[in-house]
């Protein structure tokens, strides 16, 4: 028996933690369809600040949030589907087989004339160009597999979110792999719009387990799935403190003169920082430095830190807003 949803919900925190939900507190088999708006969806390996272009992600109101499952960033608007199958697997089973849960969907996109392949390691194409990535994972006796399938997609804002200057950051996490992508919109044989291509697939889908009926979570799982979504998907501990530990660097130039920031990161927090330059100062930056170790690398605390600091003591004709500019550099 297998369990179809739709999630209405157009919020990543929300999606994410009813996956979460779904594979780790129920037994069921399940086949569900969601989409984010806005997001940028971070592998559950990977360093947060070297993976997003932070000032197009604070400029366009991006929602940034971590996933359950490896992998690479990605960008999610409305006109990206995602696809979730979670199912219960044999102990001692357990095998990493995308093209296993990839051909229903594979299967969809032929019938409706694209010639949609799998091609790599977990990825689909047409015409060699990714229409759609895969992650997959484990827990107990149950498999999530899950991926995007590019329909309408706004490919600038997908370039933009995802530039980041790799010189800025020393780690090794993860490394996202751009690849040339395509909108599955582009080859149809005939126009559709997402939604209705979104209710094609499930159809689709369920017509091959000849089942008739879709559901929505209850109303006692979308409490709980609220719950998870607030105490973790939507929190920085998750989100940015679960990054593997790294360094950071960055320069400015100001009235004072240059100035050379370089931060040590671990889980999240400023372990250690120097600034070096040809500024003057009428304090030891040493006490500068003192006040900033242990905070979190986030943008916010560093602004409300500042805020209380008179900055031109340890940084001569350099204002808080450009030092704060220096500082958050990919937070």
């Amino acid at each position: 028996m297998i369990r179809y949803i739709s999630l209405n919900s157009t919020s990543p925190y929300h999606n994410l933690a009813a996956e979460e939900y779904l594979l780790q507190q129920t037994k069921d088999n399940i086949f569900m369809l969601w989409q984010n708006d806005n997001t940028i969806v971070i592998g559950r390996h990977q360093n947060t600040v070297a993976e997003i272009n932070q000032e197009y992600v604070d400029s366009h109101h991006v929602n940034v949030v971590r996933r359950q499952t490896g992998g690479g960033a990605v960008f999610h608007d409305i006109g990206n589907l995602n696809f979730s199958f979670i199912q219960n697997i044999e102990p001692g089973s357990k095998e990493i087989d995308f093209l296993k849960y990839l051909q229903p969907i594979v299967d969809a996109l032929r019938s409706l004339g694209v010639p949609a392949e799998f091609s790599g390691r977990n990825d689909l194409v047409i015409d060699g160009k990714k229409i759609s990535g895969n992650a997959m994972m484990f827990y107990e006796n149950r498999v999530l597999e899950h991926g995007t399938l590019l329909f309408s997609s706004q490919m600038a804002d997908v370039a933009n979110a995802l530039k980041v200057d790799p010189s800025k950051f020393d780690d090794k996490a993860v490394k996202s792999v751009r690849s040339r992508v395509t909108n599955i919109s582009d080859h149809l044989p005939e126009p559709m719009t997402v939604l209705q291509f979104k209710d094609y697939l499930m159809d689709f889908i369920m017509k091959q387990n000849q089942m008739t009926e879709l559901q929505n979570l209850t109303d006692e799982e979308e409490t709980i799935v609220n719950h998870l979504a607030q105490q973790k998907y939507e929190t920085w501990e998750w989100n940015y403190g679960n990054s593997p530990n790294y360094s950071t660097n960055n320069k400015i130039r100001t009235k004072g003169g240059s100035i050379q920031m370089t931060a040590d990161i671990r889980k999240g927090i400023i372990q250690d920082i120097r600034f070096y330059g040809d500024f003057f100062s009428e304090d030891d930056v040493q006490n500068f430095v003192n006040q900033l170790v242990g905070m979190p690398f986030s943008k916010q605390e560093l602004q409300k830190k500042l805020a209380e600091i008179d900055v031109k003591r340890y940084f001569n004709n350099t204002t808080k807003e450009e030092l704060l500019e220096l500082l958050a550099i990919g937070c």
